[in-house]
């Protein structure tokens, strides 16, 4: 198996010492204090899965945990999901970013009225938001881009779904860019923005799969969670078993496909790690509040936070997914 799980042992030394404070001090707690979890595209697996751990380590400390933001990709949405959670004067927030320009003026209003915010999945880091947790999105990008250029020995077209504009993805994108330029003999070709509809790939992948001659394209990359499911189907019914499909997270669908060949590997994140840390933290921060916070504590030489906690990242593949399987049934029948 391989992985990049650097910062692991930082966050799970933060994780013991919160677990501890909350062994110690259980008797703070109440269900009245409540903790939102914000983003967007909720319907997705993947969020239900950052759900689960921030429920989890609700239920840990005895306190109340309240998902919000809307089911398709809407930044203005998600934007009115935080305000109102913000008029609600919650314990803390943690919000997963659709477009920074938006987010920004919410999240700096909380910090400014002392409730801690703390980014999850995809950042802002131009806002007041006191730190951010997640994956190293470059990182993962070319944990993805060093297969891609393994499987198509260095030379080939590529195509990329994403969620243009959206941070985590972006960055996802500059990692596997940044090792296909280590590589002259592969092409970017698209970048095909699904703008929150992952069937608008699967019509995509349809036209991509037509090109033939020197616009042939070898590769597919998936940066988000939903749309390696469409561009398999489209591969899959045409029988292109000469091309590379790439994907990321791993949904149930995802590792399925992975095991019957019709994706050659994924990208795994932590989402119930997000989720769990990410409410630990804002608890503790909750409890032992910086007064007032900072407008920027990654200029800070003597910061009580850190700037990044990197949930870790693993690619997955024929070689390693049934572990993953196995670890999705035994998560799904507790």
């Amino acid at each position: 198996m391989r992985s990049s799980n650097v910062g692991a042992k930082v966050v799970l030394s933060i994780v013991a010492m919160m677990g501890a404070a909350g062994v110690a001090g259980c008797g703070r707690h109440s269900t009245s204090e409540t903790y939102y979890l914000i983003g967007s595209n909720l319907k997705l697996p993947y969020w239900k899965t950052v759900d689960a751990g921030f429920e989890k380590a609700a239920a840990d400390l005895h306190v109340s945990a309240q998902l919000a933001g809307p089911d398709n990709f809407d930044a203005a949405a998600e934007r009115d999901a935080f305000h109102k959670a913000l008029i609600m004067h919650p314990a803390g927030i943690l919000v997963s970013v659709v477009d920074v320009a938006t987010m920004k003026p919410e999240i700096d209003a909380a910090i400014r009225q002392g409730i801690p915010v703390i980014t999850v999945d995809s950042d802002a880091a131009s806002s007041s938001r006191l730190f951010f947790i997640g994956t190293d999105n470059i990182a993962a990008g070319r944990l993805g881009g060093k297969r891609l250029a393994e499987h198509l020995l260095g030379k080939g077209n590529v195509v990329f779904f994403t969620l243009s504009g959206q941070p985590n993805m972006d960055d996802r994108l500059k990692g596997y860019l940044d090792v296909m330029n280590e590589h002259p003999g592969m092409k970017a070709v698209d970048v095909f923005n699904i703008k929150g509809d992952a069937t608008s790939a699967f019509d995509k992948a349809q036209e991509y799969l037509a090109r033939t001659g020197a616009e042939k394209v070898d590769a597919f990359v998936c940066l988000d969670s939903a749309s390696g499911k469409e561009v398999a189907e489209v591969l899959l019914r045409s029988k292109a078993t000469d091309r590379m499909l790439i994907a990321m997270d791993v949904n149930p669908e995802t590792l399925e496909l992975i095991k019957s060949g019709g994706i050659d590997a994924t990208v795994s994140q932590k989402p119930f790690t997000m989720g769990y840390v990410g409410l630990k933290m804002l608890d503790e921060i909750r409890h032992n509040p910086q007064k007032p916070f900072h407008d920027n504590y990654s200029v800070d030489s003597f910061s009580p936070y850190p700037v990044f906690v990197n949930t870790g990242t693993s690619l997955v593949d024929k070689n390693n997914v049934e572990v993953y399987l196995q670890g999705a049934t035994a998560a799904g029948n507790k």
